[in-house]
């Protein structure tokens, strides 16, 4: 079955980075568009970053020039780098593969002076 491990989250000043990673296994990984996305409480869980199988990447503008997708299919991983981080990044991160229906733990972005 599909099975999607995040990590990479943590505490980070205002300005500062981190690297998320998301470990596919249980599905043939490059045949698959891949999606991060992110979750506050009591809100609706929405689509930061996705790169498709050839490598085409789209962003929320909201984090347009500031996050970067990028995936190694010979790994099945994948990544969301984040620059210049802000409070309002602030969430649970969590990746899928598109239309699978499957969600891994997720990780903890806080933003926070």
């Amino acid at each position: 079955q599909v099975q999607l491990v995040e990590s990479g989250g943590g505490l980070v000043q205002p300005g500062g980075s981190l690297r998320l990673s998301c470990a596919a296994s249980g599905f043939t990984f490059s045949s698959y568009a891949m999606r991060w996305y992110r979750q506050v409480p009591g809100k609706e869980r929405e689509l930061v970053a996705s790169i498709s199988t050839s490598g085409s990447t789209g962003y929320r503008d909201s984090v347009k020039g500031r996050f970067t997708i990028s995936r190694d299919n010979a790994k099945n991983m994948v990544y969301l780098q984040m620059n210049s981080l802000k409070p309002e990044d602030t969430a649970v991160y969590y990746c899928n593969a598109a239309g699978t229906g499957s969600w891994g733990q997720g990780t903890q972005v806080t933003v926070s002076s």
